[in-house]
């Protein structure tokens, strides 16, 4: 039974075409992927199936009553709300329920034998509504996800005003699965997640007895919890049933029968048009020429699919720096409260060092501490000689409405146009990418172009926060070979160990040093 279909559904942006006459369906208990690279039109798919976007053509179909379950990051966390309070609203229909419930008991005391009868009548009613949702066991659900997800870390006391963005998306998460909607949408949903808490979702999808989409580039995530793929490639969506390793294999064989297959009709087509251009003109042959013509005009002709650019990350380095990258005495870091004991931290030239732990115990803190955007709350810092820092900046706040040129104009006014589109398009980005508002990129075209300006920058020193959220496979693996490469020093924050296991010398778990409980 189909839960979703979508049928001859196109939709653009400007003259950039996203999807053309794409048809799509979602079965009853299907977990399906959303696969493709950077700026293919993932999102913006899940944007137009919530409604959020209406395509230019073409018809979207829920069936009647399904709860549909979308995690909205902009969603507003009232203030003066704690944790537990906004899981609970996930069950806001059981204690509403449970409040009718003590209505009913209360209307009794006074009621007529008759009214008492109708009463009793719903009070049973209410109460196997109750039993067969697990009401009495709401709490002990609501502990079980917030442990999966980091959130017992946190404090489920906390008011939600006072969260990081990761600790925020991780409630927005949380209470998306304890409602059980009948099809999950999850767009990039370990992107805040810890190494344990994505194994733990990992698990809970693949238990999930519901029908889910997931767009996740993270390969190792979902291999384990998904069975359909959809690939969205060159304005079209393909569909593949396994794993993502079978879906490897199966597009690679597709894609040579299908260049076997465009080598063969274009040899027919040159001995076709060779053979009308020969005897068209001549009177004996002329009839068998325009029989070759009317073969040639009824070909369907193929198109190969050009290839995207691939990534191309080579970084600057600037002259060395002096062998003491930093040194700290008795560092406590923070805003209005310490987030780590005192620290004595030592880094020295050519240290490339991950900085682990659960969300919220201080990593990005400590790294504007380290270089002076955040004042610590006590302790000294001193940095060595010749430091020429890039900063990887994990999420840019704001609405910017600079294209890409014009952002990367900002920072390097001399570059010429061509040496400006240069630099984007060995990122990855097309023509159409270079030439769009920021504000239309996917998340990891945005992140290509903050990269391309860090990659044009003379540096010694790489300071990276989470640099491979929203990254495609191909930009991951190409930024992972750059960093090993690298000649200069790395201080990088990353939640991904397959990532960043090969590229390091050194892993500070700042769990050791944080004074939250983990």
């Amino acid at each position: 039974m189909s839960i979703l279909v979508v049928k001859n559904m196109s939709h653009g942006f400007g003259d950039r075409v996203i999807f053309d006459d794409v048809s799509f369906r979602l079965l009853k208990g299907e977990h399906i992927a959303l696969i493709g690279a950077n700026g293919e039109g993932k999102s913006t798919f899940m944007n137009i199936i919530t409604g959020k976007l209406m395509p230019d053509e073409g018809d979207i179909e829920w069936s009647n009553n399904v709860r549909v379950g979308y995690m909205d990051q902009h969603t507003v966390l009232e203030k003066g709300k704690s944790i537990r309070d906004v899981l609970r609203d996930a069950f806001k229909y059981l204690f509403d329920l449970e409040e009718e419930m003590l209505s009913v008991t209360e209307k009794m005391a006074d009621a007529s034998p008759e009214e008492l009868e109708k009463l009793l009548d719903r009070m049973g009613t209410i109460q196997d509504e109750l039993d067969n949702n697990g009401f009495y066991g709401v709490d002990s659900k609501i502990d079980e996800v917030a442990a999966g997800v980091g959130l017992k870390d946190v404090g489920l006391d906390n008011d939600v005003a006072e969260l990081s963005g990761g600790q925020r998306t991780k409630v927005l998460l949380a209470k998306l699965l304890l409602e059980a909607p009948d099809v999950l949408l999850l767009d990039e949903p370990t992107n805040f997640l810890d190494e344990q808490h994505v194994e733990w979702l990992k698990r809970y999808l693949q238990n999930y007895d519901k029908a889910f989409i997931l767009i996740s580039h993270d390969v190792e995530f979902l291999d384990g919890a998904i069975n359909i793929i959809y690939h969205v490639e060159n304005k079209k969506l393909t569909r593949y049933i396994g794993s993502y390793d079978e879906f490897l294999r199966v597009h690679e064989a597709k894609k040579l029968q299908m260049e076997s297959d465009y080598e063969r009709q274009q040899k027919e087509i040159t001995r076709l048009e060779v053979f009308v251009a020969k005897n068209k003109a001549r009177a004996s042959t002329s009839g068998m020429a325009k029989s070759r013509q009317k073969k040639l005009d009824k070909i369907d002709r193929m198109e190969i699919v050009q290839d995207k650019p691939k990534p191309q990350f080579n970084f600057k380095t600037a002259r060395a720096s002096g062998k003491v990258i930093f040194k700290t005495k008795e560092l406590v870091t923070g805003y209005d409260t310490p987030l780590s004991k005192p620290l004595d931290l030592y880094m020295e030239r050519g240290q490339k060092i991950a900085l682990t732990g659960a969300n919220g115990v201080g990593k990005t803190t400590l790294l504007k501490s380290l270089m002076g955007d955040i004042k610590a709350l006590s302790g000294k810092t001193n940095l060595g000689d010749y430091q020429y820092i890039g900063y990887y900046e994990q999420e840019i706040k704001g609405v910017n409405r600079n294209n890409c040129i014009e952002e990367f104009w900002q920072e390097f006014p001399s570059l010429t146009q061509g040496q400006v589109r240069s630099a984007l398009a060995k990122c990855g980005l097309t023509t159409k990418h270079i030439e769009s508002k920021i504000t239309v990129l996917s998340g990891g075209e945005q992140a290509k172009v903050r990269l391309a300006k860090l990659l044009n920058r003379e540096t010694n020193i790489l300071i990276l926060d989470e640099p491979t959220n929203h990254l495609d496979v191909d930009a991951k693996d190409e930024l992972k070979r750059a960093l090993k490469e690298y000649n200069g020093s790395i201080l990088l924050v990353c939640h991904e160990p397959e990532f960043y296991q090969d590229v390091v010398t050194d892993v500070w778990d700042c769990e050791e040093w944080t004074t939250k409980i983990v």
